[in-house]
């Protein structure tokens, strides 16, 4: 117990937490999409991060190259980002973009993919697909693109790498995923076994971001949809990261005990006492840049990027 006069430390953690819940606190019934996107990128919005940022029309999907210096033209990462497929952007994920771009000094196309409920299912993984095909139209091979994507963004790269294996197209060379929503349904025991550790999200929250990305007639068990339901044969090699205090755990703890099932090779990050993407709280978070830092060396093993900077 602090003596009079003393101040307890605020845990890191407790202060990205506090940043989260002063943007939820501010809406209500009557707040509108709009309103709630535009609080989200105000709140998490830009970044110091000594990147170079390009905005370009990728197949038809705005996009921006976010690049570090001397970043290798031949390898890129397409980034997706998370937001429930209501909310998010490129703005908002900027700075976790450009820390993921510095440390792995690999330039990355993010994407601003069609939101719901105006766009449903499958405007954004039509989006993702455009932006991946238009990569390979510029030249960069397969091999040398990996997809990375957090929450709903890690599901668009789960599902768009679904769809190119269903088309027999080439998939990427891995993939990272930061606390993926792999199943819509719901359906994993954290929803319960978290439901008191996770700050933020439960799982009403969850099975109505679901409804507006889907709408009233939509599968929540599609794979393209939700791709823990997927036959996942033949997918890159993938790392994912979740915090154990989230109550979406399971979407990745059991979806990667379905991929090395199948064969998949998969590097699964369990963060004690972390939140859905600790990643976007550098500021706060220690534990964040650990995990970036994983990142970089799980791309350089996939993308060579040490190899092609030592070689410039």
């Amino acid at each position: 117990m602090a003596r009079a006069g003393e101040e307890i430390a605020t845990a890191p953690i407790d202060l990205a937490i506090a940043r989260i819940r002063a943007v939820y606190s501010s809406w209500n019934r009557e707040t509108t999409v709009a309103q709630m996107r535009g609080d989200w990128d105000a709140a998490f919005g830009g970044t110091t991060a000594p990147v170079a940022c390009e905005k370009i029309i990728a197949g038809g999907v705005d996009g921006e190259w976010i690049s570090p210096a001397n970043a290798p033209k031949d390898k890129a990462i397409l980034y997706f980002h998370g937001g429930g497929f209501r909310i998010g952007s490129v703005a908002s994920h900027r700075d976790l973009i450009a820390q993921i771009a510095l440390a792995s000094g690999c330039r990355v196309l993010a994407i601003n993919y069609r939101l719901a409920p105006e766009h449903r299912f499958p405007a954004a993984l039509d989006d993702a697909l455009a932006a991946y095909d238009w990569m390979l139209d510029l030249g960069l091979k397969s091999d040398n693109v990996a997809f990375a994507g957090d929450s709903a963004g890690g599901n668009l790269a789960l599902a768009a790498m679904l769809a190119l294996r269903e088309r027999r197209l080439p998939l990427p060379v891995s993939g990272v995923l930061m606390s993926p929503w792999t199943d819509l349904a719901a359906t994993g025991a954290s929803y319960v076994t978290r439901a008191e550790a996770d700050p933020i999200h439960q799982r009403p929250m969850i099975l109505a971001l679901a409804k507006n990305y889907l709408g009233g007639q939509g599968d929540p068990c599609d794979p393209l949809v939700s791709p823990l339901y997927g036959d996942l044969r033949g997918l890159p090699p993938l790392l994912i990261q979740v915090g154990d205090r989230e109550t979406v755990l399971d979407d990745a703890v059991v979806f990667a005990d379905k991929a090395r099932a199948a064969s998949v090779a998969v590097d699964l990050q369990v963060w004690d006492g972390m939140i859905h993407v600790f990643q976007m709280f550098g500021a706060e978070l220690p534990e964040a840049h650990r995990a970036i830092a994983d990142t970089a060396r799980f791309l350089d093993r996939h993308l060579h990027l040490k190899a092609e900077r030592a070689s410039s």
